[in-house]
C-alpha cells in the first residue's frame, strides 16, 4: 500500500528538480501501524556540491498528528490540512492536521551530516505490508532536489533516481499471553538483547521506565530510537543526569548509538526507556509484549518482565528468544 502526495505538488516539486548528487533518507524503516513514529530525516550531502540551505517534509495521507522539532539555526514553518477521513483519537475525532513541515533559512555544507526530526502517528489506514512514503524537498543554494518518486509494483527504489524515503509497516508485536515463548536475549540481525525489563507502577501513573542491555557484535554503529508495548501510547529513549545535585531527565533526540563490539546498558539512573501516556497500571510480575526499534535492526519484538516498583534490577529469567 502507498500513500501518493497531492497531485498538484507533485507537479510544482517535478518543475524544480535539479540533479540528484545528495542523500535523504529515514534513519527508521520500520514501523508499526496505531503507533507513534520518530521520522529522522538524514541529510548527508548537498546539492552538486552546494550547501543545503531548506528541508520540506510532505506528511502523506494515513499519517496524522505530525510534530516538527525546531532545530538551532534553522526557522520552522507548518502547513494544515483536511485528512483524507476523520481519525479518532484520545482527545475527540480530529479532522485535520500538518500536512507539510519545512525547515528554512540554515545552511548545511556539502561535507557535514544532519537531521531534521518530527513525530506522527500511524493510523490504520496503513496496513502491515506496505510502505509509506515522505516526499522530501531539499533547497540547495541555486538548486532543488525533489525526492518524491515511489516505486511501482516489483520495481526497486534503487532503481529511482531521487526515490522519496519510505517506512515499510509491519505487524505490532503480539499480545499473546506470556506463556506463548521463553524469556531470554532476543539476536536480531549483529544486535543481541537481554533482559528487557519495566518498573511496576503506581495506579494512576502516566509513565513507566524500561530498562535492557543490548551488545552490537557487528562492525557498523546501530541506534536504539524507540520502544513499544501495548499499554503505552508511545516510548521514548530517555537520559537521567545528575546538575548540581538536581536529577533532570531528557529525550535522546536522534537514538542511543550501539557501537560495533560495544555493550549498553539501559538502567535506572542513566540511559532508560521511557513509556508515555500509559493506559492502565503496569503490573509486578506480568510480562508484556513489545517492541524496540533500531534504526538498522529494525523493529525487533521483545518480551518485558514487570519487576517491583522501585526496583533497581530486573527479576531473575531463563530461556531463548530469538529474531
Amino acid at each position: 500500500m502507498t500513500f501518493p502526495f497531492r497531485a498538484g505538488l507533485a507537479a510544482a516539486l517535478s518543475l524544480a528538480a535539479a540533479p540528484a548528487l545528495a542523500h535523504a533518507v529515514l534513519a527508521v524503516t520500520q514501523a508499526s501501524p496505531n503507533q507513534t513514529y520518530r521520522g529522522v530525516v538524514q541529510i548527508g550531502h548537498g546539492c552538486d556540491g552546494k550547501p543545503t540551505t531548506g528541508l520540506t517534509v510532505t506528511i502523506p495521507d494515513g499519517v496524522v498528528a505530525a510534530k516538527p522539532m525546531p532545530k538551532a539555526g534553522w526557522q520552522l514553518s507548518t502547513v494544515k490540512g483536511a485528512y483524507a477521513r476523520p481519525i479518532p483519537s484520545h482527545h475527540g475525532t480530529i479532522t485535520e492536521g500538518v500536512k507539510e513541515i519545512a525547515w528554512t533559512g540554515g545552511s548545511l555544507p556539502d561535507d557535514q551530516y544532519d537531521e531534521f526530526v518530527f513525530q506522527a502517528r500511524l493510523t490504520d489506514a496503513v496496513a502491515p505490508g506496505g510502505t509509506v512514503y515522505f516526499p522530501v524537498r531539499q533547497q540547495c543554494d541555486g538548486a532543488v532536489v525533489d525526492w518524491r518518486e515511489v516505486p511501482a509494483a516489483g520495481q526497486s527504489a534503487r532503481d529511482l533516481k531521487s526515490p522519496a524515503p519510505g517506512v515499510r509497516i509491519v505487524a505490532a508485536a503480539s499480545t499473546a499471553p506470556a506463556a506463548a515463548a521463553p524469556a531470554g536475549p532476543v539476536k536480531a540481525g549483529d544486535l543481541t538483547i537481554e533482559q528487557p525489563w519495566i518498573r511496576a507502577t503506581p495506579g494512576g501513573a502516566k509513565v513507566a521506565g524500561g530498562y535492557l542491555q543490548v551488545t552490537n557484535t557487528g562492525t557498523e554503529p546501530d541506534r536504539l530510537v524507540s520502544a513499544s508495548i501495548p499499554l503505552a501510547g508511545r516510548g521514548e529513549v530517555h537520559q537521567m543526569s545528575m546538575d548540581k545535585g538536581v536529577a533532570k531527565m531528557a529525550p535522546v533526540d536522534a537514538g542511543l548509538v550501539i557501537k560495533p563490539g560495544e555493550t549498553v546498558v539501559l538502567k535506572p539512573g542513566g540511559y532508560h526507556l521511557m513509556f508515555l501516556d500509559l493506559k492502565g497500571p503496569v503490573k509486578a510480575g506480568d510480562t508484556l509484549e513489545g517492541s524496540l526499534t533500531f534504526a538498522r535492526a529494525g523493529t525487533v519484538p521483545v518480551r518485558f518482565a514487570v519487576g517491583a516498583i522501585g526496583a533497581s534490577a530486573p527479576e531473575a529469567a531463563g530461556g531463548h528468544q530469538h529474531h
